[in-house]
């Protein structure tokens, strides 16, 4: 929950400038929809351009994850809100991509920099080749001086593998690129502890755990119709993004310049860890399992107490529809997820082996289940 944008007046009012953003050498900027277009009127170039003008401001390696693909497409297309079935969002988001690259080309351009498009997936963060190619290749355009323009490949996207909003994606990419900052920007200036319309309610200028969260009331996406989070989003994506030890500044959009500048604006949510190893990391917040396997009591010591890898053996059954290399979630014998993996074999084929050693198995079943190098614990 938040007020309107807020103004850069603001920039004084929480103390001094923060050393963690000052000092940042890569930082990953979201833009909500709301902040660059609207229902009636698609993108809005001056919105643009006034974002373009704080994020090459900066000295530091900036990836931009920009929401607005589907927001864009709205009006060419005739529509009059956000679809809600996933054809025609995929029909705006085939016709918004193009707008949106357009203007955000043009503006870089005007400010002698080069932009890159990175449209990505699930499957682009969760299975290993994809992983390591979308790391080389936003690697690759920061070291080569562009700008990575990063955004959900809405047009081919389904239900099911779907990151959900942009504000979830940006901390994961945050993650991915080994960023100092991530900065969510929208049409709030920051976190409240409730509608701010309302009396009592109060702005949160710095949050260090989920203890300085309690009692707050988190609000639904704006007014706009354009946009998918809302602030439950955001301080989700936070609590990935402060999980990977990089730290988090919410605020709104006109106050963007500001913020990354260090200026005291919007709630700063402050790292919990030290940055831990970045594809468990991901397999753990980017991923929704395709299944579940079913432990046995001393496969569960094994997995979490041992951080061993899952044979079949441990196994006491097997739910779901999934393929090798698919997330699946280990679950004790009351079903609570203990540990989530990629799978090495078949849902078809892991029945027959269940709770049988490897050397019962024979030959062609020498792989563990879940190998621990691709096992995090929940």
């Amino acid at each position: 929950m938040g007020s309107p944008s807020g103004s850069p007046t603001q920039a004084t009012q929480n103390g001094q400038v923060r050393e963690a953003v000052r000092t940042a050498r890569r930082i990953v900027v979201k833009v909500g929809s709301s902040s660059l277009t609207t229902a009636a009127g698609g993108l809005d170039r001056d919105r643009v351009e006034t974002l373009v003008d704080a994020l090459t401001s900066v000295g530091a390696q900036v990836v931009l994850v920009s929401s607005g693909a589907i927001a864009a497409g709205l009006a060419p297309l005739g529509m009059v809100r956000r679809p809600r079935d996933l054809a025609n969002q995929q029909a705006a988001a085939s016709v918004g991509q193009g707008l949106l690259m357009q203007a955000y080309t043009e503006a870089f351009a005007r400010r002698d920099r080069i932009v890159g498009q990175v449209l990505l997936t699930v499957d682009d963060v969760t299975r290993r080749a994809h992983y390591r190619n979308a790391y080389r290749t936003l690697h690759r355009l920061l070291d080569l001086g562009a700008v990575p323009i990063v955004n959900e490949n809405d047009t081919v996207a389904t239900e099911e593998i779907r990151f959900g909003d942009n504000d979830r994606l940006a901390a994961l990419v945050a993650s991915l690129v080994h960023a100092d900052l991530l900065v969510l920007l929208s049409d709030v200036d920051a976190l409240y502890t409730g509608n701010p319309s309302r009396p009592g309610a109060r702005r949160i200028d710095e949050v260090h755990s989920d203890a300085d969260l309690e009692g707050v009331s988190l609000g639904r996406p704006g007014r706009a119709g354009v946009g998918t989070g809302g602030m439950i989003t955001k301080v989700e994506a936070a609590r990935i993004a402060t999980g990977a030890g990089i730290p988090v500044v919410l605020t709104a959009a006109p106050l963007a310049a500001a913020a990354l500048s260090g200026d005291p604006v919007g709630t700063l949510f402050h790292r919990v860890r030290e940055r831990p190893a970045a594809r468990l990391f991901w397999l753990a917040h980017a991923t929704s399992p395709r299944g579940r396997l079913h432990l046995d009591p001393g496969a569960v010591r094994a997995v979490v107490g041992r951080r061993a890898s899952l044979l079949a053996a441990g196994i006491t059954a097997v739910d779901g529809s999934f393929a090798a290399g698919d997330p699946v979630d280990l679950v004790d014998i009351e079903g609570h997820p203990v540990a989530r993996g990629l799978v090495n074999y078949d849902a078809a084929e892991l029945p027959t082996l269940l709770g049988r050693s490897t050397m019962e198995l024979g030959p062609g079943y020498e792989k563990e289940v879940v190998h621990r190098d691709d096992l995090v614990l929940l």
